[in-house]
């Protein structure tokens, strides 16, 4: 998950109602056949369309199943609902598996969305000054990797425990005397009116208008620290080395469908090809640290 954006709370009994609507209504319903593969997504990239087009090719029934729910595409999945799904990055993964006693395996990335520090006033990471107010997304996944974000910027220390989920509270150096100010992931953009900073998700900022390259800092895409925010196809872990889910994989590398992925990036994202072990691994290592 590009990072997630905040999702509904609903009940658990609403949630299974509302998915078994929509499943209906896009006749999903039933087991997919042999030559089907179901892709739960979240929006709209013309990729996915793109990858169902050339999958026909191949003899492979693909389709789309889009969702507006961050909780819905995991549920389908481990119900049987859906083959696939692709939404959700390495560190919302662990968690939902953690919580809803799922396995959920990754099959293969897609791209990673740098989370920026972005600012009205000040061009340079070095020009924020002593005492300035810099606003955090106040939500778990995106507060902890904003943390991460200015400790890259060598404005703030984090307590060597912090992990992904860390807190203002794991602060351990403050050299420039920051007010690290959490609000509503929504408002990160608006708050650049009164701070001198903002950290904010790559979502958030492409529907607010601000690019990538506006960030005064950003954090590596290819670095190790960026790593539980990779995005990927997900698989029940039964059903990862299956001929179709191989299929979608080796279609979602042809060129055709790398153009339409590059394409919808619009810049914002970072395409990437790590080998299912690794990835394998990054989730273990997040799971074992959740449960740490």
């Amino acid at each position: 998950m590009t990072l997630p954006l905040p999702r509904r709370r609903v009940l658990a009994a609403t949630t299974a109602a509302a998915l078994a609507l929509l499943l209906s209504a896009c006749g999903l319903s039933d087991s997919g056949g042999g030559n089907q593969v179901r892709i739960g997504v979240s929006g709209a990239d013309q990729e996915w369309d793109v990858l169902a087009e050339e999958a026909k090719k191949e003899g492979l029934d693909v389709k789309i199943v889009t969702f507006d729910d961050y909780q819905l595409p995991n549920r389908a999945l481990a119900d049987g609902d859906i083959e696939l799904n692709a939404f959700q990055h390495l560190a919302f993964l662990s968690q939902f598996n953690a919580r809803n006693h799922t396995d959920i395996v990754p099959v293969t990335s897609t791209s990673v969305a740098p989370m920026g520090l972005y600012s009205l006033k000040h061009k340079k990471v070095d020009d924020i000054p002593d005492g300035a107010r810099v606003a955090i997304p106040n939500d778990p996944s995106n507060q902890g990797r904003a943390l991460l974000v200015l400790q890259a910027a060598k404005l703030i220390e984090l307590k060597g425990k912090a992990g992904i989920y860390g807190t203002p509270e794991d602060i351990t150096a403050n050299p420039r005397h920051l007010r690290i100010t959490p609000v509503d992931a929504q408002q990160t953009p608006r708050s650049l009116k009164d701070t001198a900073a903002s950290v904010i998700n790559a979502g958030v900022a492409e529907l607010a208008g601000y690019k990538l390259e506006q960030a005064v800092f950003h954090d590596e895409p290819e670095s190790a620290a960026a790593r539980p925010y990779v995005n990927v196809i997900a698989a029940n872990r039964k059903d990862k080395d299956s001929e179709n889910v191989r299929k979608v994989v080796e279609l979602y590398r042809t060129k055709k469908v790398q153009e339409a992925v590059a394409k919808s990036a619009h810049g914002a994202r970072y395409v990437l090809d790590i080998p299912q072990a690794e990835l394998d691994q990054e989730l273990g290592r997040l799971t074992k640290q959740g449960k740490g």
